[in-house]
């Protein structure tokens, strides 16, 4: 007879881990509760604002990885970001009065 695997103490998964997801999904429920956009929050809220920013972010990343590839570099900077968003139509409609910092830490 195989032998189940235990998860944790009490065998639940975490709601991030059965979302597949890397953003938390207990940070965004409490971001959401503490904001007090609304006097009741649904299940399902945090995990689609928590799957929404995972998806925006790996968008962004991406984009600014394939500036950084043309311009010939191997790192992603803020200058990159800013331009792949401002290139994007509907990132730079998002993202239209975002400041993207210019500040970059010295290099060691």
């Amino acid at each position: 007879m195989p032998r189940r695997r235990r998860r944790g103490s009490s065998g639940r998964r975490s709601r991030t881990a059965r979302a597949e997801l890397s953003f938390s999904v207990s940070h965004m429920e409490r971001l959401l509760r503490e904001g007090h956009y609304a006097r009741r929050l649904s299940p399902s809220a945090p995990v689609y604002l928590a799957a929404i920013l995972q998806y925006l972010t790996a968008k962004v990343l991406e984009l600014a990885g394939d500036e950084a590839r043309n311009a010939g570099g191997r790192r992603i900077t803020p200058e990159l970001v800013d331009r792949a968003v401002h290139n994007h139509v509907l990132l730079s409609a998002l993202f239209g009065m975002a400041t993207i910092s210019q500040v970059a830490p010295a290099r060691r």
